[in-house]
């Protein structure tokens, strides 16, 4: 099963983490031919449900935590549940396209693409995709951001996150690739997002545990100044896209 890592901050992770390009959206659905029902798996919020909802009739949200599932988007057109990726109550054949946003590193490979080939129609997409180390315009802050993921939160995360450090290139993908494809979110933050976002993260609950203290407190102190003269300041990820089909 999946590992939960963010039911604990369930609703700063609703409020702080970022969206997805329409442009990521729109190339899935290139290779799309059948809109009629989707899965995404892993759902947390629904960020990644809700941009499907003027594409599909039917879209079925599923997340291994009840607490992210509360805090979900709502829309008529999304049917939202608590399950794992592995092991569902899916029909067979049921799904045109499969998606699964920044979380299918924590699944167990084979057992989810066994679950996915099962309730996945013969030629439905398969698309994950993830987000590296947000980046900023200004290099002094990038060198500090850079510094607090890998030398102060470093030890902390889970072995799992260096398949979003290696952009999902090494992870097992059992389906019939097609072309990987990169995007960019850009966004806007006050200081109090950037405070907010970094306390979403999955490391830090493990510092905490570790330490009895918050780091983000510290961190955010020392580049505060950064935002002294400006409301916000630009930001943006680097998405990174694999894609597959189902072949049964």
């Amino acid at each position: 099963m999946s590992k939960d890592l963010f039911s604990q901050q369930a609703s700063a992770y609703a409020k702080y983490r970022p969206g997805y390009p329409s442009e990521l959206i729109e190339h899935i659905l290139s290779f799309v031919p059948s809109k009629e029902v989707a899965w995404d798996c892993a759902t947390g919020n629904g960020q990644a449900a809700s941009l499907l909802t003027p594409y599909f009739k039917k879209i079925f949200a599923t997340d291994i935590s009840e607490k992210q599932i509360a805090q979900a988007i709502l829309h008529p057109a999304i049917q939202y549940s608590v399950g794992s990726g592995e092991l569902t109550n899916f029909p067979d054949s049921q799904f045109d396209l499969i998606t699964v946003a920044q979380a299918y590193h924590w699944f167990q490979f084979k057992e989810f693409s066994i679950e996915a080939i099962r309730v996945g129609k013969p030629g439905a997409v398969i698309a994950i995709w993830g987000y590296g180390l947000l980046q900023s315009n200004v290099p002094e802050l990038n060198n500090q951001i850079r510094y607090y993921y890998r030398d102060v939160m470093g030890a902390y995360w889970d072995p799992e996150r260096k398949f979003v450090d290696e952009e999902y290139k090494t992870l097992p993908f059992y389906f019939d690739e097609l072309p990987p494809a990169r995007f960019e979110e850009r966004v806007s933050w006050t200081f109090a997002d950037f405070v907010g976002y970094l306390n979403t993260w999955s490391s830090l609950q493990h510092y905490i545990r570790a330490n009895a203290t918050n780091p983000v407190e510290n961190f955010s102190n020392s580049v505060q100044f950064f935002w002294t003269e400006k409301e916000s300041q630009e930001f943006s990820f680097p998405i990174f896209l694999r894609m597959g089909r189902i072949i049964k």
